[in-house]
């Protein structure tokens, strides 16, 4: 049987190639320094649909010691673009705020929908990305950060804020309990 003859032969090869260039897909788009949401925003803008996965990053004041959190993107300089290459690359490159659209080879290289799906699967409610794991009663964990740092506790329970968390420390015949910020402890085997 030739390459021909079978399902998968040049032809098939070439309506997937086309297909490619023709139908939405989701691209890597690389942005100016500091520029995902005016990319994002300006994109948006011409009916492109777009996905800037952000993260929080949670800022202490040094003196109130009060968390802020902030957007932070999941990928600096980087957002995900679903278009088509025929119709939109150009518009896409020369977009406000874009650098340039990834390649490889000197071709746009395209995402899989289940790559992004997954991402956007991670959104909660706040629009934040979750990352890392969840901690949960009985997980064992150490303070990464502030004056509790490198205590070692268990995970207690998980108070009403999604941010706290109250472990139980336990230190040379000494037991207390902390309620302290998520961001500030590391789960441990």
């Amino acid at each position: 049987m030739s390459l021909q003859e079978g399902e998968g032969g040049p032809q098939a090869l070439n309506n997937t190639a086309e297909d490619v260039f023709e139908k939405p897909n989701w691209f890597a788009v690389c942005t100016n320094s500091k520029q995902e949401d005016r990319a994002c925003s300006n994109l948006h803008a011409w009916g492109v649909e777009c996905f800037n996965p952000n993260i929080k990053e949670c800022r202490r004041n040094q003196f109130t010691g009060a968390a802020t959190h902030l957007p932070k993107p999941l990928f600096p300089r980087y957002i995900f673009a679903k278009f088509s290459i025929n119709r939109s690359l150009h518009k896409i490159s020369f977009t406000r705020g874009v650098h340039r659209v990834v390649t490889f080879d000197d071709k746009p290289a395209p995402i899989d929908d289940e790559v992004i799906e997954l991402l956007q699967a991670r959104v909660d409610n706040d629009g934040f990305l979750k990352v890392g794991e969840a901690l949960k009663a009985g997980d064992k964990v150490r303070v990464k950060d502030g004056p509790w740092r490198a205590l070692v506790g268990v995970v207690e329970r998980e108070l009403k804020s999604d941010e706290r968390i109250m472990i139980l420390l336990d230190s040379l015949k000494f037991r207390s309990r902390l309620t302290i910020d998520r961001d500030w402890v590391e789960k441990i085997s």
